[in-house]
């Protein structure tokens, strides 16, 4: 059985600049009975602020958000007293915010809150309300609400939520009505909703008149006790403006995982089928006991972003960020992106969260930055509060390498600045440490589970001819810190390929003695626009360590630099 999570609880700050960005694995093959979604090759690099960058001076968590034709943000949040600290503590809060994170003007203005906003369907004793999606449609917002079990003597806490309404607001946030038939779902099904943010008062819908609403069964994530089953499908509704509280002209898709819409007869719930399944796992071979074997699709956003019209939906588990695209609503959808920020204890620079929510008004012009929230309060990292770090990606398009040799390092910032380091999992620290010039400062991998790979390195939006690595080894330990073995992949159209030819000096010892050495390993000349070093790594606690990792186009790549 799994361990139940942590209390949602308390305020906090964070800020500290570093990048992190993946370098996903090639698509895994589907086991039977297992469905895996394949890799996305739309976004040639993502990278991801490790940490809040942009709190704010408010109180709450979740903060799913619309934005209206008043160009304010609705903002709801679960357990806190939202924005005004010196108002009482409510399970919902409703806010209105104003300004923008790129010029640090944001503020905000709590609305309403707990009764004001709607009522626990389920037993009050047992459960309290929590806001899963918000939207403004023609100036009046509509918010999704979820009866979310927060027994804690039982251990059920967070663990269930067995019924949602939606309620509406005519007059920006201040009063809400449910609707006649409310709770409009009951028995777990569809009870967390998410509606799709078409930019302001829905402006970005270019193609319909629906209002659209994504939907997760049984729980807002993982139930970490086993109460409910995992959610591992998402669906997705439609219905007219004029029908967001009637669930009678709600339309629910019937079609495939590959973007062939179908839809139901109004009102159909039984009907629907997933937009997208993962029935991947996360943290399924731990070393010790812990909290694992989690499911991937969880309460966060999804938001159209026009420039790039790409559709992107933010997931996340206890410990890493999962994140889809997808070129219409109905998919097909596919893993972009997955961060892995490692066990507990979590640092105020370094930290994942829950509740991964990207407003469409804080999408730049380009669509290449985003703000994105997310809430933790463990392990010494408080955000709970609306706490916002940078998205950052560049769109895929095949390029030809038109570097020369020299003795230039193709992984610093300085030579190309959408350098986007990677890693399997960064357990103490920033991936930013790799191409910082200090090999003093090093970064692991530790996280807690019996991983047999680790990689580090870097990819880019456009290739570049490559011979040569130098790669340090970080910290070493009798539990771990090197690889048992090493090789050096090269990434060609999404897929990565080993490199021929390589050489290693000095000879790469394989154990505990690794550490705090510099080793070249020269390869016959190859372009990719991404570079990493990967193996097995060493050690009762399965973990390597990185103090700097370079790469070079050298005029030999069998010389030292």
């Amino acid at each position: 059985m799994k361990k139940r999570g942590f209390r949602f609880g308390a305020i906090g700050l964070a800020a500290f600049l570093l990048l992190l960005a993946a370098c996903t694995e090639e698509t895994r093959p589907a086991e039977d009975g297992i469905v895996v979604p394949p890799e996305s090759e739309f976004f040639a690099t993502v990278a991801v602020e490790p940490a809040s960058t942009y709190p704010t001076f408010s109180d709450g968590d979740l903060w799913p958000a619309a934005w209206s034709d008043d160009d304010a943000l609705y903002a709801a949040n679960g357990d806190g007293a939202g924005f005004d600290f010196g108002a009482e503590f409510a399970d919902i809060v409703v806010n209105r915010i104003t300004g923008s994170p790129w010029d640090g003007s944001l503020d905000g203005e709590r609305l309403a809150a707990g009764d004001a906003v709607g009522r626990v369907w389920s037993d009050p004793a047992r459960y309290n309300r929590k806001p899963t999606g918000i939207v403004s449609v023609n100036g009046v917002l509509y918010l999704a609400v979820q009866d979310l079990n927060k027994d804690e003597a039982s251990g059920d806490i967070f663990n269930e939520a067995p019924a949602a309404t939606i309620y509406k607001s005519t007059d920006k946030g201040r009063t809400w009505t449910a609707g006649p038939d409310a709770p409009m779902f009951r028995d777990h099904a569809f009870t967390t909703i998410m509606f799709l943010d078409y930019g302001r008062d829905g402006a970005d819908n270019r193609f319909d008149d629906y209002v659209y609403a994504y939907g997760l069964d049984n729980n807002w994530r993982d139930s970490f006790n086993g109460k409910v089953e995992d959610p591992t499908r998402l669906y997705l509704a439609r219905m007219p403006k004029d029908g967001v509280q009637d669930a009678k002209t709600w339309q629910y898709y019937s079609g495939d995982l590959n973007g062939k819409a179908k839809w139901t007869k109004p009102g159909d719930l039984a009907g629907r089928r997933p937009v997208l399944r993962d029935d991947r796992r996360v943290y399924a071979d731990r070393l010790t006991e812990g909290l694992g074997d989690m499911s991937v699709l969880s309460q966060g956003s999804i938001v159209y972003n026009r420039p790039l019209n790409r559709y992107l939906y933010t997931s996340w588990t206890e410990f890493t960020f999962e994140f889809y695209e997808a070129p219409k609503p109905w998919g097909p959808w596919k893993r972009f992106y997955s961060a892995d920020f490692g066990e507990y204890p979590w640092t105020s620079d370094h930290n994942g969260g829950y509740a991964t929510v990207i407003p469409s008004k804080f999408i730049s012009a380009d669509g290449r930055e985003m703000w994105m929230n997310a809430n933790t309060f463990v392990g010494g990292a408080k955000n709970y509060d609306f706490s916002l770090r940078k998205l950052k990606v560049t769109p895929y398009r095949k390029t030809k390498p038109a570097n020369g040799k020299s003795d230039a390092n193709l992984a610093l910032p300085a030579y190309d600045p959408d350098v986007a380091p990677c890693a399997r999992t960064m357990g103490n620290g920033g991936a930013a440490l790799l191409n910082d010039g200090d090999n003093g400062a090093s970064v692991d991998s530790r996280n807690g589970e019996r991983k047999t790979e680790d990689w580090w390195g870097y990819v880019w939006p456009r290739a570049y001819r490559m011979n040569k690595v130098a790669f340090t080894n970080g910290d070493t330990s009798p539990s771990g810190g090197w690889f048992d073995d090493l090789r050096v992949q090269v990434r060609q159209s999404f897929r990565w390929v080993d490199v021929s030819g390589a050489a290693i000096s000095p000879a790469y010892p394989a154990s505990e003695q690794a550490g705090g050495r510099t080793y070249t390993i020269a390869f016959d000349e190859i372009a990719g626009d991404g570079i990493r070093i990967v193996g097995k790594p060493g050690g009762p606690d399965a973990y390597t360590s990185v103090a700097e990792l370079e790469v070079y186009y050298a005029d030999s790549g069998s010389e030292d630099k």
